[in-house]
């Protein structure tokens, strides 16, 4: 069915009235000079408005926040219907937001507004797997701003699980030692039974012999029986395991075949064979082989940013919501050494109310602190939540094509 929108054409097409979008917020500024309400902190002391709180409870958390809110004229305007569907696509409510944006597209003349609406729509049917819908509507955007429209993709949770079978991440933190046998021998069967494991070693901060020795059965006796496994955080293990091995000192030996064991992890074969060499001098015997390694795995459960720590980027992926924020306070530590903090956006497809109001009290501290951050990939649903918040004060957002 046809909607009326459809026909709205309130300036000629390929007018000189500017329809571009910047990289510096979820969509360009209409022309009204309404009164718009935004955290007090992007103005001043961005770091004081906590939206943390009330476990995850929207009504509460704006009640809570009201007294830090202050009221500015023609600040980065955006249409009031964008907003709202912003927020209800961001609350889970699919449907509603894409009868508020085909509502909108029905009455809004504005060709900024519209280019805004347009966009947020096409992403929305991106992003809810409604091809059909989109191909049928993509010529009218087509039309209207003669221009082609974004390429369909397929953007839904549905897509990025796709047909590959579940791989179990099992994380280790703080000291590894012998008396974790217990979870190892666990570890060990839940890779068996699945045929893969990804083991999360990137919170570990030293290790001791018995620690070694665990890991390193593990991991060979894995390997040996065909698991496909993927050690994520190998370069920050092996940089802890090289500050305790010494060549000439017949010490330690297992946390010597852990390090030759994990630097085939890390693509070191130069590394590896230099340190082979030491091994075979010190303890006078032959030395592991490199051995190729098996197909590598990734998770598809949850949200991970894989090894943000060694990474030049740090990623944010599938859908961040309710109180569980652990992924986003990671960015203070990422961006601890950096002057640019980029963040991949790309597979990132919803954050709710409350994941926003943190990544905005996390991205405001490194504002302040002079580091730029820059939000990359980013559609337009989640965009439109990021302009509501003010994190287009504080950092640059571009948005995926």
């Amino acid at each position: 069915m046809a909607l009326p929108f459809f026909g709205k054409k309130p300036v000629p097409a390929g007018s000189s009235a500017s329809r571009s979008r910047s990289g510096q917020g979820a969509a360009s500024a209409s022309s009204s000079s309404s009164s718009r309400l935004r955290p007090a902190a992007a103005r001043n002391d961005t770091s004081s408005l906590d939206f943390t709180v009330a476990g995850g409870d929207v009504n509460r958390v704006l009640a809570q926040c009201a007294d830090k809110m202050h009221v500015e004229e023609g600040v980065d305007e955006m249409a009031p219907s964008a907003e709202e569907a912003a927020i209800l696509y961001a609350n889970g409510g699919y449907d509603e937001a894409r009868a508020v944006l085909e509502h909108a597209l029905e009455t809004t003349t504005s060709p900024n507004a519209r280019f805004e609406l347009w966009t947020m729509l096409l992403d929305l049917l991106r992003l809810t797997a409604q091809k059909d819908r989109f191909e049928q509507i993509s010529l009218h955007y087509a039309t209207e701003f003669e221009r082609s429209p974004p390429a369909w993709m397929d953007l839904s949770s549905q897509a990025a699980r796709g047909d590959a079978p579940k791989v179990q991440t099992v994380s280790l933190s703080g000291q590894l030692g012998g008396n974790a046998a217990a979870q190892f021998a666990q570890l060990i069967q839940a890779g068996m039974r699945s045929g893969a494991l990804r083991i999360d070693l990137s919170r570990l901060r030293s290790v001791d012999a018995g620690g070694a020795e665990l890991l390193y059965r593990a991991v060979r006796g894995l390997r040996r029986a065909k698991i496909k496994l993927s050690l994520v955080g190998a370069v920050s293990l092996s940089n802890i395991l090289g500050g305790q091995v010494a060549g000439g000192t017949r010490e330690n030996q297992t946390l010597w075949l852990l390090l030759l064991e994990v630097l085939q992890f890390t693509d070191q074969q130069e590394r590896f064979e230099e340190l082979a060499f030491e091994y075979a001098m010190t303890f006078e015997e032959s030395p592991p082989s490199w051995e190729p390694l098996a197909e590598a795995v990734n998770s598809n459960i949850g949200v991970d940013a894989v090894d943000a720590t060694m990474s030049q980027i740090y990623k944010l992926e599938g859908e961040i919501v309710g109180p569980n924020v652990d992924t986003l306070r990671k960015i203070t530590a990422f961006a601890a050494d950096r002057t640019k903090v980029e963040i991949d956006c790309g597979h990132l497809r919803r954050m709710d109310f409350v994941s926003a109001g943190t990544l905005f009290n996390i991205v405001s501290q490194l504002h302040t602190q002079g580091r730029l951050v820059v939000l990359t990939g980013v559609n337009s649903m989640v965009a439109a939540l990021m302009q509501v918040m003010g994190l287009h004060q504080v950092a640059r957002i571009e948005l995926r094509g």
